[in-house]
């Protein structure tokens, strides 16, 4: 790929807009063999893989930019291992690192991931109707027929729109077109007993917690003043009891620290310093020591950052979203709102309130809005982070079991491998005190597959609808898969099939998930061209006694090797099923403790051996990764020579780690 920065403005997307694809007989019909609803990470994926599968596709989304979360501020990706990362999903990361001169990254601005989905639309002539949001459902049987759109900003029935189409994919985080088509969901917490579950439920954990003893009353020890803002009146229920309360919502934002691009952070709208008042009594109890005791500053490229919630005081609006999942899309917008004068008003706070230690101020006001971020929106983000909504409760529910791989599917059409996440879901009183409940973190497991049951419904309820944001999971088997990779992943997995549903004429619940499967394997890129090669340690020809690790790295395990070359030991990675062409080979280090200040790695490519001296200094990790992918150069390889890659312990004076090996095929 080549080393171009691509940053197409928004305003590009207008020369995709629909009409092309309108009925003849009635402008405010479009008919599609494709449509997908909600301009996720997850829609554009499904969209530009439905395109490229020669189908004829449109493409809707109710706000005006196209992304979802990777382009709304989560530029701190969430990961849990590469390996999981596949298709297109992964061109999307590479394309990512093209921009800023690598191979591939994780950490990005919001303006450069939104210049990347534009340009996935612009390359494939897919057709986008933006600021339209869905008010009907036309089914007949288990097949929905038509969808209605009404515009999302002026409704009037006289501007309505009807989609016709074979197979409809809801890639929206809120499941609006799944629950419209009478598809069986949940919202909330299932009791841990629902699914034999031990981490579900209501959940009182150390996490994001507030210290004993900070008081919850407006007048300290009197509960007749009431509560302070932001704490529930409800009662403690047991544990792992189940409700209809959801994780907390938020916003992650793009602030600056560079002065000729930054706004100053100003009172917003309806500010109310007594909403940071439990702020003050936590740093009473925790001290402040910088403006990171109470938001994560993670780093992005040119000076942004991807700011997230930390602590028992942060960005999370605890207790304040549970209407949203079902609400009407005025009280959402009050819901959306409400969230945005919050955390707006939380910055300023810490920055000018008189009772925040001057130091401390002095640092808030060091950040700002970026000038050249959200520039249509106020240099706000136009994208609430709603972790969790509806989940469907489809073919095949994903629970805890499959996370830790007490349970296997054989039909998985993606895989995921974050630990199992929630954040808290309610803010209370717990013997005097303040606390939260439903914070859960849990990891150290191998990647596991999504099964093509958790995407699809039941036949019954709707034979043409695809749902592989708001899938079928428990709450907290979602809180592992529900990261951006994974749904676009899924997003395309949703478009193969659903192009094998259309060409067959069956219900995609019929679908041969081997065949999609192979496609996936076949033309990760959807574009035809001939796919990387990978060879894991587990595919490997081991010579010696290494250890085996089962976390981190890439893929279910790596291989170390501690004996300080005492004994020559290698691994040899050797390509199968690898077309004659150049290639450019990679090599996986991850982090680990006490390495090897240089590796020897061997590169035979059926004429000649060459032997590259790995340096560890040259491993530069960012990002919520293990490891990073190293360049060995670009070979002229072919299968019939049988060439290899070979990592051994030579000369080690540390740990030596044998993990992955990449061909790349130059394009």
């Amino acid at each position: 790929m080549k080393n171009i920065k691509v940053i197409i403005l928004v305003t590009t997307i207008a020369q995709f807009l629909v009409p092309s694809g309108v009925n003849a007989q009635s402008r405010n019909i479009i008919n599609a063999d494709v449509c997908v609803y909600g301009g996720t990470s997850a829609g554009v994926i499904a969209a530009y893989t439905a395109k490229k599968m020669g189908k004829t596709v449109i493409l809707i989304e109710p706000g005006k930019h196209l992304g979802g979360m990777s382009s709304g501020g989560l530029g701190y990706t969430d990961i849990g291992n590469k390996y999981v990362v596949t298709g297109l999903a992964r061109d999307f990361y590479r394309r990512i690192g093209s921009h800023y001169g690598k191979f591939e990254q994780w950490i990005f601005e919001p303006k450069v991931a939104e210049g990347i989905f534009n340009d996935y639309v612009k390359r494939s002539g897919l057709n986008v109707l933006l600021g339209n949001r869905l008010i009907n459902v036309k089914k007949q049987g288990n097949q929905l027929k038509e969808i209605t759109l009404e515009d999302s900003y002026k409704p009037s029935a006289g501007t309505n729109k009807v989609i016709q189409a074979k197979v409809f994919i809801d890639c929206t985080y809120e499941g609006d077109l799944m629950a419209r088509s009478g598809v069986s969901y949940t919202v909330g917490r299932e009791a841990n007993n629902k699914y034999d579950e031990t981490i579900n439920g209501v959940e009182l954990l150390d996490k994001h917690q507030f210290p004993d003893d900070i008081d919850p009353y407006k007048v300290p020890g009197d509960p007749k003043s009431g509560l302070l803002w932001g704490i529930s009146e409800e009662a403690l229920q047991d544990n792992g009891a189940g409700d209809k309360k959801v994780q907390a919502y938020n916003f992650r934002i793009t602030l600056t620290n560079v002065p000729e691009n930054r706004i100053p952070i100003s009172k917003p709208e309806n500010y109310d310093p007594l909403k940071y008042e439990l702020l003050l009594r936590l740093k009473e109890k925790q001290p402040w020591k910088t403006i990171s005791d109470v938001f994560i500053i993670s780093k992005m490229p040119n000076g942004k950052t991807d700011i997230n919630n930390n602590g028992g005081f942060s960005t999370d609006m605890i207790g304040m979203n549970w209407e949203y999942p079902e609400a009407d899309y005025n009280t959402r917008a009050k819901i959306w709102k409400q969230h945005e004068d919050y955390t707006k008003g939380f910055f300023y706070f810490i920055g000018n309130d008189s009772r925040i230690p001057d130091y401390i101020r002095n640092e808030m006001k060091q950040w700002g809005y970026p000038k050249d971020e959200y520039t249509d929106s106020g240099n706000w983000t136009t994208q609430l982070y709603i972790r969790e909504a509806r989940r469907m409760i489809g073919e095949l529910v994903m629970t805890q079991h499959h996370c830790q791989g007490k349970e296997r599917v054989d039909d998985g059409v993606g895989m995921a491998a974050y630990g199992m996440d929630s954040h808290n879901c309610e803010r209370l009183v717990v013997n005097g005190s303040v606390k939260n409940e439903g914070d859960v973190q849990v990891h150290g497991f191998a990647p596991y597959a999504v099964s093509y049951r958790a995407i699809v419904p039941k036949q019954k309820e709707a034979a043409n609808l695809f749902v592989p944001v708001c899938l079928s999971a428990s709450h907290i088997a979602y809180g592992s898969i529900r990261m951006e990779p994974v749904f676009m992943v899924l997003g395309q997995s949703s478009a193969v099939a659903a192009c094998q549903a259309i060409d067959k004429k069956i219900a995609i619940q019929q679908v041969n998930v081997k065949e999609v499967q192979r496609l996936l394997m076949s033309d990760p890129l959807a574009d035809g061209s001939t796919p990387e090669v990978l060879v894991d340690n587990e595919d490997a020809h081991i010579t010696g006694d290494w250890k085996t690790e089962k976390s981190g790295g890439y893929g279910p395990t790596y291989l170390t090797d501690d004996s300080r070359a005492g004994v020559p030991k290698s691994v040899r990675f050797a390509p199968g099923n690898l077309k004659k062409g150049a290639y450019h080979v990679y090599t996986y280090f991850p982090k680990v403790a006490n390495p090897s200040t240089k590796t020897y790695v061997t590169i035979y490519d059926g004429a000649k051996v060459t032997e590259k001296v790995i340096d560890q200094a040259d491993l530069h990790v960012e990002g919520q990764t293990s490891g990073e992918w190293l360049s060995l150069g670009v070979y002229n390889l072919s299968q019939e020579k049988k060439p290899y890659v070979e990592i051994s312990n030579k000369n080690a004076d540390g740990v030596i780690v044998a993990d992955a090996v990449l061909f790349v095929p130059v394009r």
